[in-house]
């Protein structure tokens, strides 16, 4: 979609410390999934990543329930989400965006996916974005209530910022922390218009390997390990945050350490469609350092995003440095507690 508007594109958030106080606030959980913006013309339903490319034909079961909506003419925002024994899979969720159809057909039966509502912009022929959210949630509710199948999931809401609370302590299974969005404010497109607040942890990993900055002969990320059971080293990660003024010297002491392996379990992957060839490439080091990093979501025991270099640990032992310290990547039930409130 190389002519999207900012007009086209949905409201995002603005990640904060922590949730805003006083009144006017409605609370939301933040779902680990896909953003959709879910849009029916009559016969034509589309469904709408948020950089703007299409998702139907990875979920074609998401768009046979949109088509059994008892409403002709709707655009809404959502999640698509793939629920697993009442906690989400965001890497069956991956797993989806495969070129072959017939694995997307299999895997649509074998892990069905789920569209969760939590916004509306047009109902029929009446357009919604111009409305402050409490009218757009009431429009949403009622229309979820009336018109909307059974495989559709409402997302929940509060001004309860205790509750809120409560949800946010949760994140790391299903949820991706907590949003909170202005009452009285319209549908803002392409504004980070949101606040969004994640459940940060933080992790001691080995220094397992390093990849050079572009166009300079300086360390631009640090690879991170961590042990497990058998004692084998596993790539788990990155962080970039290093000073600039810092680089200089530690890449000459990342230089002296170079010896492979690096890693003795899972290593870095080499190019794929995601990455280049350069960044396929990786220095092994002697796995000597430590240091404590931030990081937010843990998937297939690898950090979801990059983290925050914090610190560098001198004081930990390398083979200190193992699983048991990740928090539970998932959490028995959390589902059925979120909507039971």
């Amino acid at each position: 979609m190389a002519n999207r508007t900012v007009s086209d594109a949905p409201m995002e958030a603005l990640l904060a410390a922590e949730l805003p106080e006083g009144d006017g606030w409605q609370y939301e959980p933040k779902w680990d999934g896909f953003r959709c913006i879910a849009r029916r013309d009559g016969h034509t339903i589309k469904m709408i990543s948020r950089s703007g490319r299409p998702l139907g034909r990875y979920f074609p079961e998401v768009l046979e329930t949109l088509g059994k909506v008892r409403e002709r003419h709707f655009s809404l925002d959502g999640e698509l989400i793939i629920p697993l024994d009442d906690r989400l899979d965001f890497e069956a969720l991956q797993m989806r965006l495969h070129p072959a159809q017939s694995r997307v057909l299999k895997l649509s039966m074998e892990t069905p996916a789920q569209l969760m509502l939590f916004d509306v912009l047009r109902i029929g022929d009446k357009s919604l974005d111009g409305k402050p959210l409490s009218e757009r949630r009431r429009a949403l509710e009622k229309f979820y209530n009336s018109k909307a199948p059974g495989d559709l999931l409402l997302s929940p809401a509060t001004t309860d910022r205790d509750l809120a609370l409560g949800w946010l302590k949760r994140g790391g299974g299903a949820l991706d922390g907590v949003v909170a969005k202005r009452l009285d404010q319209p549908y803002r497109f392409g504004e980070r218009a949101m606040v969004k607040v994640k459940q940060l942890r933080t992790a001691d990993c080995v220094v397992g390997g390093f990849r050079y900055a572009e166009r300079k002969h300086e360390v631009g990320s640090l690879l991170l390990g961590l042990y497990d059971d058998d004692g084998k080293l596993h790539h788990v990660g990155f962080t970039s945050g290093i000073p600039a003024r810092e680089r200089p010297e530690l890449t000459k002491t990342l230089e002296a350490l170079i010896k492979p392996p690096g890693f003795t379990g899972n290593a870095p992957g080499g190019p794929s469609r995601w990455n280049t060839e350069r960044t396929g490439q990786w220095e092994p080091l002697k796995p000597t350092l430590v240091v404590e990093v931030r990081y937010d979501q843990v998937t297939g025991r690898r950090f979801r995003h990059g983290t925050a270099l914090l610190r560098w640990r001198p004081d930990k032992a390398p083979k200190q440095c193992t699983f048991e310290q990740l928090a539970p990547e998932l959490k028995p039930s959390e589902i059925k507690e979120l909507f039971a409130g």
